[in-house]
């Protein structure tokens, strides 16, 4: 596996080496002992989650959840292609408001690991987007944080994006007050 550091201290990009042959390919995605050879120790996960977006342009985000119920997540595009966005809300880090973003997709097999402390989301840039993210806490409704997604000036590269109602309505970042220290 290959491991690239991101722009911001924390989060990583995680690419499972593929084993070729004229059937495809074979790559193991996940596996603890391989991540802590390379000096990456994940804490375990707890639940799986899928999600399938119809539309290109769809966006889900930004999304994060509270202490003591805080998520760290393993994210992978398995269809299609999106654009993962990650902003670090962890008060007093020297990233804190910036914001990393890469595309996932099955072609290029990277995933992205979000610790607790940042905001995620993304904008699926094909129909029929499929995304699956492990997560090493449990959802817990009344921990959910949630920032507006055009609130920083990230690109998401879609102007218009399709969101749910209560992802349009969520409050700008400037109003947000991160419970992480």
């Amino acid at each position: 596996m290959l491991i690239e550091m991101t722009s911001l201290a924390g989060p990583v990009l995680i690419t499972p080496q593929r084993h070729h042959d004229d059937r495809g390919h074979l790559a193991e995605t996940w596996s603890p002992p391989a991540l802590a050879a390379r000096g990456l120790c994940l804490p375990p996960f707890v639940q799986e989650n899928e999600s399938l977006s119809h539309a290109a342009g769809t966006l889900r985000g930004l999304h994060a959840q509270a202490p003591p119920h805080a998520q760290g997540k393993l994210v992978r595009c398995v269809a299609g292609c999106l654009r993962d966005v990650i902003v670090d809300i962890r008060r007093g880090s020297s990233g804190f408001g910036r914001w990393f973003v890469v595309e996932l997709s099955p072609a290029c097999g990277r995933q992205l690991w979000v610790p607790p402390g940042f905001l995620h989301g993304f904008v699926t840039l094909l129909p029929g987007t499929v995304a699956l993210y492990r997560l090493t806490a449990a959802h817990a409704p009344r921990a959910e944080l949630r920032v507006r997604w055009n609130s920083l000036p990230i690109d998401w590269g879609c102007p218009a994006p399709k969101l749910s109602p209560a992802d349009a309505a969520a409050p700008p970042f400037a109003d947000f007050a991160t419970p992480f220290a």
